[in-house]
């Protein structure tokens, strides 16, 4: 059954979310075909590998706010890939979920003792997979806007960045789409979003505008409610498919 995707309500007018972008790495090429067509079906956008090789090459190449791995893989297995992930300051916050047909008790404690955020023994029940990548990817939304920038989570930061830059990177193969609403920004709005699809943070846009963090937090609160977005990350995707930045 596919879920409907959240949005938030502007002047009347419901603007969907952009889709969470899910990262599955197996190495059986039934199992791995079966999870990402019903996860796209759950209107998730999924890259898939077939190794934790190429799944590393595809977390440079598009930063995805989920990651879910099988454990028993040849030459690099989940377990030496989540500690490859959890050693660089962009991927150590990314939830990341084991798929195992490894279901003994001390198995489990090795995979959380690696700091894998959920474990799911095969087989599964796919329902049971959304339900728990939806959850996680609430937490995290809940931890990032919680965050301040008095106590930052600097990993997150350092996560979002990456994922700003990744999509710069990756800029001339957006081909921007007229928005589901019209966007009016004030020029102080626009001026803080283009620095925002820099990736600069608060304190640094404060600097460049002279003006104070609160009154930059304002504005980009204002962004969010405007695009019906809920954090940097979609805040740039959403300028950068529609047009709003350059």
């Amino acid at each position: 059954m596919s879920s409907q995707p959240q949005g938030n309500n502007y002047d009347g007018v419901e603007v969907p979310q952009i889709p969470a972008r899910l990262l599955l790495v197996d190495d059986e090429p039934g199992l791995r075909e079966a999870v990402q067509a019903y996860l796209e079906d759950s209107d998730f956008i999924v890259d898939v590998a077939s190794n934790a090789r190429e799944g590393w090459e595809l977390l440079q190449q598009n930063l995805p706010d989920l990651v879910i791995s099988d454990i028993m893989m040849p030459e690099v297995d989940g377990y030496q890939f989540l500690k490859q992930m959890r050693e660089d300051p962009q991927f150590k916050a990314l939830p990341v979920v084991f798929l195992t047909a490894k279901g003994m008790t001390t198995d489990r404690i090795q995979g959380y003792q690696a700091g894998c955020d959920a474990y799911i023994s095969k087989p599964f029940d796919p329902e049971e997979l959304v339900v728990i990548v939806k959850n996680l990817l609430e937490r995290r939304a809940v931890a990032n806007a919680n965050s301040s920038d008095g106590n930052p989570d600097i990993a997150a930061l350092a996560g979002q960045i990456a994922r700003i830059e990744n999509m710069l990177k990756g800029k001339s193969g957006i081909s921007p789409t007229p928005a589901p609403i019209k966007i009016d920004l004030t020029p102080r709005e626009q001026s803080v979003l283009d620095l925002v699809a820099k990736g600069l943070m608060n304190k640094e846009i404060a600097r460049r505008l002279e003006t104070s963090v609160r009154n930059v937090e304002k504005y980009v609160s204002r962004l969010f409610t405007k695009t019906g977005t809920n954090s940097r990350t979609e805040l740039v995707r959403y300028a950068l498919e529609h047009g709003l930045t350059q």
